[in-house]
C-alpha cells in the first residue's frame, strides 16, 4: 500500500465496506499497473483467485500478477496456496468464454517458496494432458516476463515464382466457348483451398523456420502469406487442396515444437533459481551449465539415475550422480558442484 501511494490508500477508505465480492478495485497509483484488486482474506485462496480472475476477464484486462496469496500475516502453507492458485488458474483456463486475459503471473519475492510453486506446476504439467497446450502458455510468465520482440511486426508474403497457363478454347459459338470457359473456372476453383493457422507462437518464427516455410512453398502448390501484425500472428495458406492440408499440418508441427522448445525453457529457469549445477573453470572458479543441462542432470538425480551424459566445453564427460564426479572419453574426473539456492533462506 504504500508503494502505491496516498492515492490508492484515500481510494480504500472511500470504498470501506462496499466488498460485497470480496474484493475493491482501485486505480493503480505509482505502481505500474492500470487497476488493483484488493482483496478480503478468508484464506479460500482458490475461491479468491477464481473471483479475480473472472473479475479481469469481465473487464476485458489482457494481464493480470497475483502475489503469494496468503503466505503473509494469514501464515498459510506455501505448498497449499500454490495447489489453490494454480488450480483455480487451471479451471480459469479451462473455459472456451476466456477471450481477454492473456497473461497471468504469480510475483514470489520468497526465495524458499520458489520449490514450492515449481512442484505445484510440475505436478499440474505431468498429471494434466490439458495443460500443455492451454493454461501453461497462459501462465508461461510465471517467473520471467514473455520476451518482447524488438522487431517490427510485419506482413509477408513469401516469395513464389508462378508458372502462368494459357488456355485457348474454340467453339462453334460464343455461347459454347463461354460454356467451357466457365467450366474451367469451376474445375479450378473446386481444386483451390485456403488455411489460416493462428498461433502465439508464429511470432517467435525466425530465420529456420522461414527457410522452412520457403522450401514448402517452392516444393508444393500453395502460397504461404505470414501476418506477424495481427494478435494472434497468422500463417495463411492457399492452393491446390492437398497440398495446402499437407503444408498445413508441417507448419503445426512446427509450432508444437517451438512451444515445446518454449516451454522446456522455461521450466530449466524456474529450476536454475532453484538449483545451480557447476564444471571447473579457470583459476580454481566454478561455471554454471548452461539451463538445459542444468535441469537435465537435477532431473536425472532427483530421478535417481546413476549416470548423465553431458558436454563440457564441447568434450563428452560421464557424471556419476552420486560422487558428482564427471569423467571424460580420455579418462580424465574433475568435479562438480550442485548448489541448492534455497539453503539457508
Amino acid at each position: 500500500m504504500d508503494a502505491a501511494g496516498a492515492q490508492v490508500a484515500d481510494e480504500c477508505a472511500q470504498y470501506a465496506g462496499q466488498y460485497q465480492s470480496g474484493f475493491v478495485t482501485t486505480q493503480g497509483g505509482n505502481l505500474l499497473c492500470s487497476k488493483i484488486i484488493h482483496l478480503i482474506s478468508d484464506n479460500q485462496v482458490k475461491s479468491q483467485v477464481s473471483k479475480v480472475l473472472h473479475e479481469c476477464e469481465r473487464r476485458m484486462y489482457k494481464s493480470v500478477a497475483f502475489p503469494a496469496i496468503g503466505t503473509g500475516q494469514a501464515g498459510l502453507s506455501p505448498a497449499k496456496v500454490a495447489d489453490e492458485m494454480l488450480d483455480a488458474i487451471v479451471e480459469f483456463a479451462r473455459q472456451k468464454s476466456v477471450q481477454h486475459l492473456q497473461t497471468i503471473k504469480i510475483v514470489i519475492f520468497q526465495t524458499n517458496m520458489l520449490r514450492d510453486f515449481y512442484e505445484s506446476m510440475k505436478k499440474t504439467v505431468d498429471s494434466d494432458p490439458f495443460t500443455t497446450d492451454s493454461w501453461f502458455s497462459m501462465l508461461k510468465s510465471f517467473f520471467w516476463g514473455r520476451k518482447q520482440s524488438s522487431e517490427k511486426k510485419k506482413v509477408m508474403i513469401l516469395e513464389k515464382k508462378v508458372n502462368l497457363v494459357t488456355f485457348q478454347i474454340c467453339g462453334e459459338s460464343q455461347e459454347k466457348v463461354n460454356a467451357t470457359e466457365s467450366w474451367i473456372k469451376d474445375l479450378i476453383l473446386k481444386e483451390q483451398f485456403e488455411n489460416t493457422i493462428s498461433d502465439e507462437a508464429i511470432e517467435n518464427f525466425d530465420e529456420t523456420q522461414i527457410a522452412i516455410l520457403e522450401d514448402l512453398q517452392r516444393r508444393n502448390q500453395v502460397t504461404v502469406q505470414f501476418l506477424n501484425n495481427l494478435s494472434p500472428p497468422q500463417i495463411k495458406i492457399s492452393g491446390i487442396s492437398r497440398d495446402v492440408c499437407s503444408v498445413s499440418d508441417k507448419v503445426q508441427k512446427m509450432i508444437q515444437q517451438i512451444k515445446s522448445s518454449e516451454e522446456e525453457q522455461s521450466k530449466a529457469e524456474l529450476l536454475y533459481n532453484l538449483v545451480e549445477w557447476r564444471y571447473p573453470g579457470r583459476n580454481d572458479s566454478f561455471v554454471s551449465f548452461d539451463k538445459l543441462t542444468n535441469m537435465q542432470l537435477e532431473h536425472a538425480k532427483m530421478s535417481k539415475k546413476l549416470y548423465l551424459n553431458v558436454k563440457i566445453k564441447n568434450q563428452n564427460y560421464k557424471v556419476d550422480l552420486n560422487t558428482l564426479k564427471a569423467t571424460d572419453d580420455q579418462g580424465t574426473t574433475i568435479n562438480l558442484q550442485r548448489v541448492r539456492k534455497d539453503e539457508g533462506k
